[in-house]
């Protein structure tokens, strides 16, 4: 279900919610070679909670999601945020 803004019951959670399911869907099908997870949905919805999320909480979400998945931190910030 995406991300409803406007949705006066959505939380800062969801929010978090968002983004570090987008952050694990990268790490899934970039480094783990799972069954691919990311859609277009989840992009969208890491892009909007992204808006409102201070830096150091996606900081935070990248850290311990690199850390839980065994990625160095490096590598992950190229896949979240390729130069192109």
């Amino acid at each position: 279900m995406a991300l409803d803004l406007n949705d006066p019951e959505l939380e800062f959670a969801d929010l978090v919610s968002a983004y570090q399911s987008w952050v694990m869907a990268v790490i899934n099908d970039e480094k783990l070679g799972g069954e691919p997870l990311l859609s277009d949905e989840i992009v969208d919805d890491a892009l909007n909670a992204m808006r409102f999320l201070p830096d150091v909480v996606t900081s935070a979400v990248e850290t311990t999601l690199a850390r839980v998945y065994d990625v160095d931190a490096d590598e992950l910030a190229g896949l979240l945020y390729p130069e192109d």
